[in-house]
């Protein structure tokens, strides 16, 4: 049944960016390329998301970024998804460049390599994706979405779903580290089951 907009909805500007009014909960990871001179890189994002039910999965980044150009230069990247206790690690990893363009930071990011593309992935996550590039699409206002299949995965025994064990028990003792953009995490231990309809199919 239709009703009349709630006194309490306030209409926003679209004039700017809306995102920065409310918070919205992300995914924070660490996405990993390999520029053409041989330097690892490491950066923190939170637009990013499994593309699909395929093994595809994608990024928010921009053109001027050294992840961008890295990525579309060697057609490879990795992804790390930190726990909790890493979210200082995770914000060294943004530190800026210094002027010859190193990261002195990404000292503090142990890592170990990829099996199947030409990266690294960081000791002490939790899950680990390695993805050759798929496509680039351009376009979204100064940022463009990065599109990788996903040719190896790995995760560390612990946080695996298995076949007896209560989903809440594993989150509860494996927690998931999120971002609350536009400046906040959470680390998510307390979960409850999604009330479906009845037959309902994913």
């Amino acid at each position: 049944m239709e009703k009349d907009e709630p006194a309490s909805v306030v209409r926003l500007p679209t004039r700017s960016p809306v995102w920065g009014h409310v918070f919205m909960v992300s995914p924070l990871v660490l996405v990993g390329s390999k520029s053409p001179g041989g330097e690892h890189d490491l950066a923190p994002k939170h637009m990013a998301m499994p593309l699909g039910w395929s093994n595809h999965y994608c990024f928010v980044c921009s053109p001027r970024h050294t992840t961008y150009t890295n990525v579309v230069a060697t057609g490879v990247f990795t992804v790390s998804f930190p726990r909790p206790e890493q979210v200082v690690q995770t914000s060294l990893a943004a530190a800026p460049r210094e002027q010859d363009q190193t990261k002195p930071s990404l000292a503090a990011l142990p890592t170990f390599p990829a099996r199947e593309v030409d990266g690294v992935l960081v000791v002490g996550c939790s899950f680990f994706l390695e993805c050759r590039l798929e496509r680039v699409l351009d376009g979204f206002g100064e940022n463009s979405l990065v599109i990788g299949e996903v040719v190896a995965a790995s995760a560390d025994e612990g946080v695996l779903r298995v076949s007896g064990q209560d989903d809440g028990d594993l989150v509860h003792e494996q927690p998931v580290l999120a971002f609350l953009s536009p400046g906040r995490f959470a680390s998510v231990a307390e979960t409850f089951s999604f009330p479906y309809p009845v037959d309902f199919k994913l």
